[in-house]
């Protein structure tokens, strides 16, 4: 058994098949193909089942998924250590975050890292929901998760770091009259048309409270895509809740902002393996440990 073979392995789960993965992979399927009866050879175990042209994980197949990605990130990790021992300071930093995470404190972090390691990538896949964050993290998938819950997830077996609370804000769309007041009620959703993201999110249960309380609002757009709501907001279709972290980008773009009241509170947290990072993630993480404390100072102070 070799890197190569679980390499292989890996892709074909994580792009649905032998075709894709050869596509992905930029080598022949027949070859792709020969190189996993071998690795199975070797096992002693089918890890797929050919069904026509697509292929399913076996029960065995999917056991070895979790391991065979540790595998291949000891082995970056070996790499990793020999170019920073070669002063090379190289690497890959690869997390998951979910969407308004990854608006902010995303943004900053990854600036600041960069600005602190100029040769080191971050790879940023997304992700819709904190158990998806939890279990990309959990199989090895990502190193660094990046997510926001109402509360804090309690995770027996990783690190768990709480970064910021974004307050819940009302997104509107730009107008000519007078400045509208800066914070506004529950109850003065009442009659708006309302963009929202798919049920699962904070700010969609915010919204879905608000209506069962009594408030007259209708949605008028429900949208997968939560990339998708600021660009309605500002066309006019209707008004969003969101963080509180959208609202420099949204200002700029000539959105209105207001602070809802109560506060619903979008908590940010960061989770990751509780040992054998590569060091490029625990320079990452280390980047996001000197972001808390420069906050707790800014709050003390």
């Amino acid at each position: 058994m070799d890197a190569r073979q679980l390499g292989y392995f890996l892709a074909i789960v994580d792009h649905g098949g032998f075709g894709r993965a050869a596509e992905h992979l930029h080598i022949a399927q027949p070859s792709l193909s020969q190189t996993i009866a071998g690795l199975e050879r070797e096992l002693g175990v089918d890890l797929f089942h050919r069904v026509g042209r697509g292929a399913v994980l076996t029960d065995t197949g999917a056991r070895i998924v979790e391991p065979a990605r540790q595998v291949l990130r000891d082995l970056e990790t070996v790499r990793e250590t020999a170019r920073s021992a070669r002063g090379l300071r190289r690497g890959r930093v690869s997390l998951v975050t979910m969407p308004s995470p990854g608006i902010e404190p995303l943004t900053t972090l990854m600036t600041r890292f960069a600005a602190a390691h100029p040769l080191m990538t971050v790879s940023a896949e997304s992700a819709f929901t904190p158990e998806e964050v939890v279990q990309a993290v959990r199989t090895g998938a990502a190193e660094v998760g990046l997510l926001g819950a109402a509360e804090h997830p309690r995770i027996a077996d990783m690190r768990v770091l709480p970064v910021a609370d974004q307050p819940l804000v009302l997104l509107s769309p730009p107008g000519d009259g007078p400045p509208p007041p800066a914070v506004v009620g529950r109850a003065d959703l009442d009659g708006l048309r309302l963009v929202v993201s798919q049920p699962g999110s904070l700010m969609r249960r915010l919204v879905d409270d608000i209506l069962a309380g009594g408030v007259e609002a209708h949605i008028a757009a429900e949208v997968g895509h939560r990339t998708s709501i600021l660009p309605l907001v500002l066309s006019g279709l209707g008004h969003a809740v969101v963080p509180e972290s959208w609202r420099p980008i949204a200002e700029r773009l000539g959105a209105r902002v207001r602070r809802i009241e109560p506060v619903s509170l979008l908590r940010v947290i960061v989770v990751c393996r509780a040992a054998r990072l590569t060091p490029a993630a625990q320079a990452f993480l280390e980047t996001v440990e000197d972001y808390v404390a420069e906050g707790a100072r800014g709050r003390d102070s």
